[in-house]
C-alpha cells in the first residue's frame, strides 16, 4: 500500500472527488480526516471507509475560517497521528455572465476556493515543516488553465491556487515539502450536477443535451470520474512522485494540454 504510516486531510472530503480521494487514501493504507461544511457527509464517508477496514474520523469545519481549520488539524493529529498528506479540495462554482456576477459570488469564490487553499496550505505547513516531511495537493481545474466565459470568478481563483502551489512548491523545497495541483476536466460530482441547467443556459441547449455535448469536446471521449481525479492523487501523494513539487498536472482526458 502506497500511502501506510500516513495521516492525510482531505477537505471538502464529505462528497464528490474529495470524498473519493478519501476512499482511495484509506484503501492505499493512509489514516483519513476529512474535513467538511457538512459534519453529516463527512461522517457518512468517514463510516464508509470504517466499515472497508480502514481508519477515518470526520471534523466539521470551514475551510475558509482559520480558527476551526487549525481546530480540526489539531483533532485529527490528536486522533490519527501526525499530519503528512494536506488535500485543499474544498469549493464552489457558479456560471454566472461576468456582468451578473454579483461582488457576493466573487467574494464567495475566492473566500471558498483560494482563501480556503491559503488557510489549509498554512495549517499544514507549520505542522510538516517541523518534520521535514509532507505533500499538500491543491485542487485546481481546467479553469485554472484555460480562462472560458461565465466562469470568471471560478477561473481566478483556481488560476490564484496555481500560482500558490508555485510558489509554496519553491519556498518550501528544502524542507522535504512537496506542493502540487490536480486540474481536473468535467467531472459529473453533485457540485457539476446542480450547474446543469445553468451551462445548458450558457450554451443555449437543453439540460439533456449537456452532457453529449462535453463528452464530444474530450478526446478520450469521456467525462472525468471522481476515481480517474482520485488515482491521481494517490500517485501524486506517495513516494513513487518523490521528485515531482510545483507542478499542476491536467486530469481531462486530453480536453487541455499544456
Amino acid at each position: 500500500m502506497r500511502l501506510q504510516n500516513h495521516v492525510a486531510v482531505v477537505t471538502g472530503g464529505g462528497t464528490g472527488i474529495g470524498a473519493e480521494i478519501s476512499r482511495q487514501f484509506a484503501l492505499e493504507g493512509a489514516n483519513v480526516g476529512i474535513i467538511d461544511l457538512s459534519a453529516d457527509q463527512a461522517e457518512l464517508v468517514a463510516h464508509e471507509i470504517r466499515q472497508a477496514g480502514g481508519v477515518a474520523e470526520a471534523w466539521n469545519a470551514d475551510v475558509a475560517d482559520r480558527e476551526s481549520v487549525e481546530a480540526a488539524a489539531d483533532g485529527v493529529e490528536a486522533e490519527l497521528g501526525p499530519l503528512t498528506i494536506w488535500v485543499n479540495n474544498a469549493g464552489v462554482s457558479r456560471i454566472v455572465p461576468f456582468l451578473e456576477c454579483t461582488e457576493e459570488t466573487w467574494d464567495l469564490t475566492q473566500r471558498v476556493n483560494l482563501r480556503g487553499a491559503f488557510v489549509g496550505c498554512q495549517t499544514a505547513i507549520r505542522r510538516m515543516v517541523t518534520r521535514n516531511r509532507g505533500v499538500i495537493l491543491n485542487m485546481s481545474s481546467q479553469s485554472g488553465r484555460v480562462g472560458t466565459s461565465h466562469y470568471a470568478a471560478y477561473c481566478a481563483s483556481k488560476f490564484g491556487i496555481i500560482g500558490l502551489t508555485q510558489s509554496l512548491a519553491v519556498e518550501f523545497a528544502g524542507t522535504g515539502i512537496r506542493v502540487n495541483a490536480l486540474c481536473p476536466g468535467v467531472v459529473f460530482t453533485p457540485m457539476w450536477e446542480s450547474q446543469i441547467e445553468d451551462y445548458a443556459a450558457k450554451r443555449s441547449m437543453k439540460p439533456e443535451e449537456v452532457r453529449p455535448y462535453l463528452e464530444d469536446k474530450i478526446p478520450l471521449g469521456r467525462l472525468g470520474t471522481p476515481e480517474d481525479v482520485a488515482r491521481t492523487a494517490v500517485f501524486l501523494a506517495s513516494d513513487d512522485a518523490a521528485y515531482i513539487t510545483g507542478q499542476s498536472l491536467d486530469v481531462s482526458g486530453g480536453a487541455v494540454m499544456r
